[in-house]
């Protein structure tokens, strides 16, 4: 043990323990690049899905406006079928993996279960449409969205 005249002119060195341990926070993707995957995954899997619906299913877009409950519940159960394999398989939807993140539980940073994926999908859908909740990032210190608290998972960097 050191005397305390030693400690205090610095002539003790202390010992630390240098674990590198990574912080969560510094896991967690930023909301820019979170924004531009779902953009992407828009794009890529939305946007074909509605073309193939109103011109190959429906025929026409007469047809899709005359009918619209079925034209969008077959977009939508074809776009969530289609998300929640991106994300059951490999936690990563064509946009994810564009910008080198990955969906994955919150507690574990392992692979997302069936039921955090179905919750996932319902509060986003329910986030996108209520405006506000999209906004909820911006208001808590760990820039969690809607979705994550509620499904218990994150989007990380995948570096």
């Amino acid at each position: 043990m050191a005397k305390w005249r030693d400690v205090k002119h610095n002539k003790v060195k202390t010992q630390k323990n240098e674990l590198n341990i990574k912080s969560p926070k510094s896991d967690l993707a930023s909301l820019l690049s979170r924004l531009k995957a779902f953009l992407t995954d828009t794009f890529l899997i939305t946007t074909p899905i509605l073309y193939i619906v109103i011109y190959l299913v429906m025929g026409s877009g007469e047809e899709f406006a005359q009918n619209r409950v079925l034209g969008w519940s077959i977009i939508f159960i074809v776009h969530a079928l289609l998300i929640l394999i991106f994300w059951l398989k490999n936690g990563q939807t064509p946009g994810l993996k564009a910008y080198d993140l990955k969906l994955v539980d919150n507690r574990t940073k392992q692979r997302v279960s069936v039921i955090q994926v179905l919750v996932r999908y319902i509060t986003t859908l329910f986030a996108v449409l209520s405006f506000f909740l999209l906004f909820m990032p911006f208001f808590n210190k760990d820039k969690r969205t809607f979705q994550d608290i509620l499904s218990n998972t994150i989007i990380i960097n995948d570096k």
